[in-house]
């Protein structure tokens, strides 16, 4: 049986299901939006941890220097994911920018 959550977990995870496609945000960001601002190491062991991947997108929780940080799944899968979604967002937008114009 999975092990319960602690509610700061679930709000990590919430705030995490919020960063939106093809854009990233910091473990401090990440922290200070759950409540814990100083929380900042805990956010980085609770994503590690996530049983949730594919609906919790935590390969979009970068250092706050921009550099990449650890992902369960190794780095190069990390990077390639985010790469992915930002080609897909941009492209999204400039569809986008097409139909309104």
């Amino acid at each position: 049986m999975a092990k319960e959550l602690t509610l700061f977990e679930k709000k990590v995870y919430t705030v995490v299901k919020k960063i939106p496609l093809g854009e990233a945000r910091a473990y401090a960001w990440v922290a200070k939006m759950a409540g814990r601002p100083a929380a900042v190491r805990a956010v980085g062991n609770t994503l590690n941890k996530n049983p949730f991947p594919v609906i919790v997108p935590c390969h979009r929780v970068v250092h706050s220097d921009g550099s990449i940080g650890e992902y369960a799944f190794g780095r190069d899968l990390k990077r390639k994911l985010l790469e992915l979604e930002r080609n897909h967002a941009d492209r999204n937008k400039r569809k986008i920018r097409k139909i309104r114009q």
